[in-house]
């Protein structure tokens, strides 16, 4: 498998940082049928938590997020990177990005088993298309 580097839309959701909070909107969207590419929760503001959710589908997940009052941020980028679970294969997208100044602001990577690795990584907007051109994503 060849690595490959894919464009990815978006939004998040800010929910109280509690327990069963992030399973009460997953289970939400599972039931509406929207199926998630990625999925990231970290802490955000004091006793708050950040969700985002990375789609093909950010207008059902604004459906949905209109019909329970959920406040979902305005549609965000970034990138996944998936391929071949082998030493440096992070490091080789993050060096690329820096040998051209470009700042990633945040990365999670993965091992995904059976020799694959997975990651979603963050630039600022304004050095989005220069990243993508660099990543080669599509």
């Amino acid at each position: 498998m060849r690595t490959r580097v894919r464009k990815v839309n978006y939004a998040y959701v800010v929910a109280p940082s509690r327990a069963g909070q992030g399973a009460r909107i997953l289970g939400e969207l599972r039931d509406a049928g929207v199926n998630l590419i990625a999925f990231n929760g970290f802490p955000a503001k004091r006793g708050q938590a950040q969700l985002d959710l990375v789609s093909d589908d950010l207008a059902k997940i604004r459906r949905i997020a209109r019909q329970r009052g959920w406040r979902l941020s305005k549609a965000r980028r970034g990138f996944l990177v998936q391929g071949l679970d082998e030493v440096g294969a992070v490091y080789q997208h993050i060096k690329k990005l820096g040998d051209r100044g470009i700042n990633v602001t945040a990365a999670e990577a993965v091992a995904a088993g059976q020799g694959l690795f997975g990651m979603l990584l963050w630039v600022k907007p304004s050095d989005f298309a220069r990243a993508s051109r660099t990543l080669g994503a599509k």
